[in-house]
């Protein structure tokens, strides 16, 4: 009888292994996964997830998100750490990878070029293809596709005409087809909607907006637009702008982000994010963000400086600042920068911090930087965000904070964009751009005088799938970042109607 069992013991263990198998959920006996985040705060905006689970990333996707043990050829500790999706950026200007890198540190993995857009999409999307540390895309350029049809076509790394005939005089019909023509052209290299920078091309009629909002309607892509004018004066004011932008939505069915509405409202703000509320409840497909600095940016030689510009922003000549050297500007020096065909950069002290504060805690608000290299906002927008706001504030929640930076500028790209579904979300499926951070120490660092200082906090960032921040340091040699968009990528309308991806 002993013998007998000695024998049959290893069939009885063989049988238990079976009955395991068969009982255990398939993916905990497939390969490894490439890398897996354990223990840490989970959170996904578009379900309210908000639990201690593991996820495993499998081939630059989310394969699991579960409280199972997950094995991975790379294992971190996120035990303590926040586990989010990563931030979209959907109004980053700088390009370079400086500024890139800044993005990374501060929790971006998609940083978009969407307000004004780019001169040359498909040279564009070749030059960054293969080259970027983070998701990148753009918008098809209302400027660009105006100065070519004035004559006066920007250079590749210019985003606005100086101030003369392309960006002040009336169009004719003529060129209003050239415009649409180019921009149709742009759209079909990849642009993920138009960008209009309607303060910086005063010339352009009301008929102008209308068309070019018709035209992003006919191929089911938002517009973007910095509005026509900012301040209390009439006419001119920040009001009238986001009424003339609402009312070319409304009459042409295209969809609208309103950008950087703290800086174009400036005190008016809570009544022009009425209006945005106003119209969306009444079905218009409009939105807005913000970024959280009292001081813009812009081209010292644009038309933003038309005549007026003082009376119109209520602010002299000693609001402006050079960057580069901290200079505040005097009448002289303006006329003498503001006369030259070299675009110099300034920033412009014109908002108040209350009203700022109060715009970022909105729920309508998204979180954008307007990021350029100068700027401390290129480098400490989203942290910022987690520090002063959700930290010591306490005005925005932490999830509530990560669906302003992830989950809302996905929903804006997501009718033009299938990759835009697999955006802002920690989700089974998902693409796996996430961010980990200690919530008690995440801050941004960067200041006007040293506005390149990285934030801190963020202890790994992950994009597609690759670490590029690892254990608070970058990683050396990996530039896994991809374009946002491809022609195939365009949702047709019948796409849209049925909720399914284009193929």
């Amino acid at each position: 009888m002993g013998q007998h069992q000695q024998k049959g013991a290893p069939v009885k263990k063989w049988l238990v292994w079976i009955l395991a198998a068969a009982l255990t959920p398939a993916m905990a006996w497939s390969a490894p996964y490439d890398l897996v985040i354990r223990g840490g705060r989970v959170l996904d905006p578009e379900t309210g997830l908000d639990q201690s689970l593991n996820v495993g990333i499998s081939g630059g996707r989310i394969a699991r998100v579960s409280a199972d043990a997950l094995t991975g050829v790379r294992t971190v500790d996120a035990r303590g750490l926040v586990v989010a999706p990563g931030f979209i950026d959907l109004h980053q200007h700088a390009q370079d990878d400086v500024s890139g890198v800044l993005k990374a540190f501060d929790g971006v993995t998609t940083g978009l070029e969407m307000e004004i857009g780019v001169p040359d999409v498909k040279g564009f999307l070749a030059r960054k293809s293969g080259h970027s540390l983070i998701n990148f895309g753009t918008t098809a350029s209302h400027s660009a596709a105006r100065a070519a049809a004035f004559g006066q076509p920007l250079a590749p790394t210019e985003l606005i005409p100086a101030s003369g005939r392309a960006s002040n005089d009336p169009a004719t019909a003529a060129q209003l087809a050239q415009m649409e023509s180019h921009l149709q052209a742009e759209l079909d290299a990849g642009a993920l909607g138009i960008g209009m920078g309607i303060q910086y091309v005063p010339g352009a009629t009301r008929e102008e907006v209308i068309r070019i909002f018709r035209l992003a309607a006919s191929r089911h892509v938002p517009v973007f637009t910095h509005v026509r004018s900012a301040g209390r004066k009439e006419p001119g004011s920040s009001i009238e702008a986001v009424e003339e932008v609402i009312g070319a939505a409304a009459v042409t069915g295209a969809s609208l982000q309103i950008v950087h509405i703290n800086s174009s409202c400036l005190a008016d703000a809570p009544e022009c994010l009425t209006m945005v509320a106003g119209a969306r409840a009444r079905g218009l497909d409009v939105s807005t963000e913000a970024y959280p600095y009292v001081a813009g940016m812009t081209a010292i030689n644009s038309a933003l400086f038309n005549p007026g510009w003082q009376e119109k922003f209520g602010i002299g000549y000693d609001a402006l600042m050079l960057p580069d050297t901290g200079e505040r500007l005097t009448k002289a020096r303006f006329d003498e920068l503001h006369a030259s065909p070299k675009s110099t950069p300034v920033v412009l002290f014109l908002n108040r911090q209350e009203v700022v504060d109060s715009v970022i805690a909105d729920p309508l608000v998204s979180i954008a930087s307007d990021g350029e290299l100068g700027h401390p906002r290129d480098a400490g927008t989203y942290c910022q965000i987690l520090a002063r706001y959700v930290r010591n504030l306490r005005t925005v929640s932490l999830i509530d904070a990560v669906r302003k930076m992830s989950l809302m500028p996905a929903q804006r790209l997501e009718k033009s964009s299938a990759s835009a579904r697999r955006k802002g979300r920690l989700q089974e499926g998902a693409d796996a751009d996430i961010v980990v951070f200690d919530p008690a120490t995440v801050s941004d660092r960067a200041t006007y005088e040293h506005p390149t200082e990285r934030s801190i906090g963020m202890r790994f960032v992950v994009v597609n799938g690759v670490l590029v921040i690892d254990k608070g340091s970058l990683v050396p040699g990996v530039l896994p970042g991809r374009s946002m968009v491809s022609q195939r990528d365009i949702v047709s309308g019948q796409d849209r109607k049925s909720g399914e991806q284009a193929p």
